[in-house]
């Protein structure tokens, strides 16, 4: 009620006098008085009988309807030119401007200054002249048909009079006509009405206050001014990040390359014992699962299937409110007490149409008038069809086990039982879906006096309205006796398309009623075509439907990828030192049982929890095969080739053999898996559900993968040992090939690490261009870290194909108005005293800071939240005709009955016209809860606020309550980001105002919730993962300090330069992708780990030596263990129809192992032959140490490494 004090005013203007019946006649008498004969134009309604004599004494019953009709008008002796019965005529007339009004007195009053004038006033003659009459044979009187209305130029322009201006146009209606003369001097002997006005600051002499705010914005407090958006940091211009990171940049080349390329000398670490520990417990371990390998096979079979029982009790969490809203949270916290207290948010089934056919109109209204512009979606044979295909969609019937479902089964309908018809909003229910209605018009040969277009402007612009003004009177709410606002089912105000949507019943507790509800949107999904019409729909059903489609069609993608990564891993085990001797040498069988082992720690991980009823994710099932495979293929490269380039020691068997391998290799698997194991279960610290399900399951999933491959694959690579040793062929171990004399060589990939690929990089005048290069890409990264987006665009979780991208696409095209938003006050509040009244409502009297006032002049709400509170203060005023009871047993009476019995709530009397009392308050709010709206009463509450208000102890006391309104246009994350934190601030200032709890509700927020905090969330996780892997490290390196903040340094980079990937390949952060950062997190522990244990354990002189022989003993196997095994399996990804699969997968797992192998590979040896463990942080190498190494080594292929 914005602009009440001009568009309403004007509305019941023009409603009063298409109502009116009006004449001429000389000065110095009346024009009319009393009612004739029956309108022939507007069904229902007399003209007034034309009369010329002097004003008449009012009878004495209508003294006191004149004083509540036109109280402060003193006409002396009470001589007028009205009777008792023309009164009771006006005052039905005002039941509904006085309902929309009384919360504006000065506008009221002025509305009243004009009509009392006009019906009563004894100076009639002076300002009216009937122009055109008729004759009432049967009462043989004259009828005033037409009459002019001189009214001053001064109270027209008056303060809070200005309406009548804009009311020319309406009062040009046809009959009864009224021509109004705007002159501020004597014309043709007739003096204009000027009465005083009253402005809509001004308080009456009766002592009535000034309008309220939303009625008249000068009434308003001064605004508080938002502050500035702080302006973008620049330094000269320059963002200031870029130009910091550029500067610091330049700052660290020069400080590396003057002080950090001399070479100094360097030490070892300490913690000999620590490393001996480790190393004797995994080398008896290796030792007894060769010697016994059956009984840990079978250990292994025993323990993976008690796990992998749990899948039976397995359940997959595909709500998303589950995925990504803790139920700990505040959106979810506030989600489930609206759920609880007003219902769960209805289910939304929609259509967007537009039409193909260039019928675009322009509407020019009888009988003058500024054209209106109709497009061709508001053409009325398109309406037609559109109205076909809206009774198709009402009349489907569903099939839900053995019962029929149909959308009034299910829909909401908010009149029940008394109106049991569905709430549809669409266009076409401003004709009551009828065609019947749609083609109802009025003219004659020449002229159409009024149309559909004439309905449909009048049903836009006053959509509460009962019944049109126009001669059609057709009425504007719809057949679920609410109104049809345009801004919910127009896109545009020409018509630029049309919306459709079927409200349906949520049942969050109710499975049988919400499988009904799914049986219906399942029918309701299905292609609408039409050769004139463009449908896009939606259900809300839609989007869950359209993931789990996503999902089996990018499962052939998933397999095809994952089989790509079995098959290289199969063979490239294998290492073949002759043609002949292919089928001996090749490790195809345990190959796959390395994969069984991967698959069976994942499948034993999912067991135990869904022992535990913790339920799985779709991110859970798609990501965590990925993760450890890449972890348990990098292991399981590590254990084969170290033995495949070992050679046996003089006395040595198989079993010690391996054990001593075991124990060589073993410490830097458990550095890897342990530390990822730590990260992850820290990282279920999280908040996010998604989160913490995924760091849960993929911690445990690592750790028994690392277990299975110390225990049971090892036995299974003593068996393929002793098959190869017995010249056994793979897979067909019963055929024996015969003995032949094979020399031992050493892999490609491995001659290529050692002899050139490890020296080149470590060469003195390429160590310099590699860490130039990789903090250039450090700097650049942290500088454009801010600038990656937060959300995640809904239409990236739908697939290439998906009807849904159209529907989000017109969506954002068409749509004028946000999501509701409900600001809801927290059961304790006190209604019953003006105190807690005057803190909510928006009406006279109300505290400026009062929540209605707050609400209204937020910057991203779109309209006037619907006030149940001062829409209860009209409907039970005194002057109104809706609050009625029966006199005899107190019930409620409804205005349209007509009953003597009935009588007013509260009298008319000074007292009576305040507001209730608190017993009158409690006695009454459910009798206006319970009113549906007529013709009589617009005002009732049943169908708009029902919902709205709990009460409590048997309608003694007020629980909680909401006040709903829209949020401006969201089209795109940040847009529902913004509209959620500024729903929250002010929700928080209300709640200060009013000293009593309030918060905003909107369906989206326990969705886009999570991006207040994802920012703080991803520092948070991958800060504790950081953490984690540093004091892992750290330990289980013999306490070596230095090497640990190295590993954690390359990590902490890998990571930041991932967010410098996102920026430059529009990857925005969101829950998806900070489950991938915390991966990548777990991954780059692989890349770096393996190679700086072997630096650490290495005996070399220098810091360039050591590093050199880490890269070329670990280097190959980490290269072909992860980065070739997933590049493959990553480049198939790009073929998927997903778009969250090409973004969020193929794009951030490629940049993952990229920059992994990268840093892994070329940054980190380079960083240790700097700043490794070496004289300036440990004093000398440790002599123990280097005798230990010796004397294990001696004879071995690690002793000419040792040499090279």
């Amino acid at each position: 009620m914005g602009l009440l004090s001009e568009r309403s005013c004007l509305f019941f203007l023009f409603i009063i006098l298409t109502e009116g019946h009006y004449t001429w006649v000389q000065a110095q008498h009346c024009v009319w008085y009393g009612e004739c004969g029956e309108s022939d134009k507007v069904p229902g309604k007399r003209y007034n009988c034309n009369y010329t004599g002097p004003p008449i004494p009012l009878p004495a019953e209508g003294h006191e309807l004149l004083t509540e009709l036109c109280p402060g008008y003193d006409y002396g002796n009470q001589s007028l030119c009205c009777d008792v019965k023309q009164l009771q005529t006006l005052k039905g007339s005002l039941q509904l401007p006085l309902q929309f009004l009384s919360r504006c007195p000065a506008c009221f009053f002025n509305l009243m200054n004009l009509f009392c004038e006009l019906t009563c006033s004894p100076l009639q003659s002076h300002f009216m002249n009937g122009t055109q009459f008729t004759n009432d044979t049967a009462a043989n009187k004259t009828n005033v048909v037409e009459v002019q209305y001189y009214i001053g130029q001064t109270f027209a322009n008056g303060e809070g009079a200005h309406f009548l201006v804009p009311a020319l146009f309406v009062l040009s209606e046809p009959t009864p006509m009224v021509i109004i003369q705007l002159v501020d001097v004597s014309v043709s002997g007739m003096s204009p009405m000027n009465n005083k006005t009253y402005d809509c600051t001004e308080g009456l002499e009766d002592g009535s206050g000034p309008c309220s705010c939303q009625d008249c914005s000068p009434a308003c407090g001064p605004q508080p001014v938002p502050p500035p958006l702080p302006p973008p940091w620049t330094i000269l211009g320059i963002g200031a990040m870029v130009l910091i990171m550029w500067i610091s940049y330049m700052a660290f080349l020069l400080v590396f390359m003057g002080t950090v390329i001399v070479d100094a000398s360097c030490g070892e670490t300490l913690g000999e014992h620590f490393e001996n520990a480790l190393r004797y417990l995994f080398t008896r371990w290796g030792s007894f699962c060769v010697r016994q390998p059956l009984m840990v096979i079978l250990g292994s079979l025993i323990i993976v299937a008690a796990c992998s029982g749990g899948l039976v009790y397995m359940k997959i969490t595909t709500d998303p409110v589950e995925l990504w809203s803790s139920p700990s949270s505040q959106a979810r916290q506030e989600k489930d007490y609206f759920d609880s207290h007003f219902g769960p948010f209805f289910r939304a089934e929609q259509l967007i149409i537009t039409t193909t056919l260039q019928s675009e109109s322009s509407y020019s209204p009888y009988p003058a008038g500024a054209p209106v512009p109709f497009g061709a979606p508001l053409d009325k044979d398109v309406l037609h069809q559109v109205l076909d295909l809206q009774t198709d969609i009402e009349n489907i019937v569903a099939s839900y086990g053995d019962q029929k479902v149909t959308l009034k089964d299910i829909c909401l309908a908010p009149l029940a039982p008394y109106n049991d018809n569905c709430t549809i909003l669409s266009v076409l229910n401003y004709f009551q879906n009828s065609h019947k209605q749609l083609d109802h018009s009025i003219g004659d040969y020449f002229y159409v006096y009024a149309d559909y277009h004439t309905h449909f402007l009048y049903c836009v612009s006053a959509p509460a309205s009962l019944n049109d003004t126009s001669l059609l009177h057709d009425p504007c709410l719809g057949t679920y006796g609410g109104p049809i606002f345009p801004w919910l089912v127009l896109g545009g105000y020409d018509g630029e398309d049309t919306l459709i949507t079927f409200p349906v019943n949520n049942y969050h507790n109710d499975t049988v009623k919400l499988g009904k509800a799914l049986a219906w949107e399942k029918e309701f999904l299905k292609n609408y075509t039409n050769p004139n019409l463009t449908i896009s729909f939606n259900s809300e059903r839609s989007i869950e439907d359209e993931i789990n489609r996503e999902s089996e069609s990018d499962l052939s993608t998933v397999v095809v990828s994952y089989a790509i990564m079995f098959v290289y891993i199969s063979l490239a085990l294998g290492h073949i030192h002759s043609f002949r001797r292919v089928l001996v040498d090749s490790k195809i069988s345990l190959g796959i049982a390395g994969i069984v082992i991967v698959l069976s720690s994942v499948a034993c991980s999912l067991g135990i929890f869904s022992y535990a009823g913790i339920p799985l994710t779709l991110i859970v099932i798609e990501v965590i095969p990925f993760l450890v495979l890449a972890v348990g293929v990098d292991n399981i490269f590590i254990i084969v080739q170290t033995y495949q380039r070992d050679e046996r020691m003089p006395h040595e068997e198989l079993h010690q053999q391996i054990g001593r391998i075991l124990g060589d290799v073993a410490p830097s698997m458990f550095l890897s898996s342990f530390s990822e194991t730590v990260a992850f279960f820290l990282g279920a610290l999280s908040t996010m559900p998604a989160v913490r399900t995924f760091s849960l399951f993929a911690g445990l999933a690592v750790f028994i993968d690392f277990l299975l491959q110390i225990s049971c694959f090892v036995s299974l690579l003593g068996l393929d040992a002793k098959r190869q040793e017995e010249n056994r062929l793979d897979i067909m171990c019963c055929v024996k090939l015969p003995e032949g004399k094979e020399g031992k060589t050493d892999g490609f990939l491995f001659r290529f690490f050692k002899n050139i690929y490890a020296p080149f990089i470590l060469k003195e005048w390429v160590r310099p261009i590699v860490v130039a290069v990789f903090v250039g890409l450090l700097s650049f990264s942290i500088a454009v870290t801010n600038k990656v987006e937060i959300g995640l665009d809904q239409k990236l979780s739908m697939p290439d194909d998906s009807y849904v991208l159209d529907y989000f696409k017109n969506l954002s095209t068409y749509l004028h108005t946000g999501p509701p938003v409900y600001f809801v006050v927290e059961d304790g509040h006190d209604y019953l005293s003006l105190e807690g009244q005057n803190s909510v409502c928006g009406g006279v009297g109300c505290n400026n800071n009062s929540l209605i006032q707050q609400v209204y002049t937020a910057s991203l709400i779109r309209f006037n939240p619907s006030s149940w509170l001062d829409d209860y203060f009209d409907w039970v005023k005194p002057q109104s005709t809706c609050c009625r009871y029966y006199n005899s047993s107190g019930a409620f009476c409804n205005a349209s009955v007509v009953d003597t019995s009935c009588v007013h709530c509260r009298p008319m009397t000074p007292s009576g016209k305040l507001r209730p009392t608190e017993q009158d308050f409690m006695n009454f709010l459910p009798m206006f809860l319970s009113d549906n709206p007529n013709v009589k009463c617009g005002k009732g509450g049943h169908a708009a606020y029902s919902s709205a208000v709990v009460l409590k102890g048997n309608a003694t006391s007020v629980g909680a309550t909401y006040f709903m309104t829209y949020h401006t246009i969201l089209k795109d994350s940040p847009d529902f980001i913004d509209a959620m934190k500024m729903a929250r601030v002010l929700a928080d200032n209300i709640t200060t105002a009013m000293g009593h709890k309030v918060f905003p509700y909107s369906v989206f927020y326990v969705f886009y919730e999570q991006y207040l905090t994802i920012a703080y969330d991803t520092v948070f996780q991958l800060g504790v993962s950081l953490v984690a892997i540093f004091v892992v490290t750290t330990v289980l390196l013999g306490f070596e300090l230095w090497s640990g903040v190295l590993v954690s340094i390359t990590i902490a980079m890998i990571l930041v330069n991932m967010f410098g990937v996102m920026w430059l390949w529009d990857i925005s952060l969101n829950a998806v992708s900070l489950v991938n950062l915390v991966m990548s997190c777990g991954i780059s522990v692989e890349f770096c780990s393996h190679i700086v244990r072997a630096f650490s354990i290495s005996v070399k002189s220098t810091r360039v030596e050591r590093a050199e022989e880490a890269l070329a003993h670990m280097g190959s196997s980490v290269f072909s263990g992860i980065t070739l095994t997933k590049f493959g399996g990553i480049l198939i990804l790009a073929l998927s129809k997903s778009q969250i699969f090409q973004i969020f997968y193929f794009r951030m797992y490629l940049a993952m192992v990229l920059l992994g192998a990268t840093h892994g590979l070329i940054f980190l040896p380079v960083l240790l032959s700097y700043a490794g463990t070496h004289g300036v942080v440990c004093p000398s190498v440790n002599k123990a140490k280097v005798f230990a190494a010796n004397k294990r080594y001696a004879g071995t292929e690690r002793e000419r490494l040792l040499n090279f």
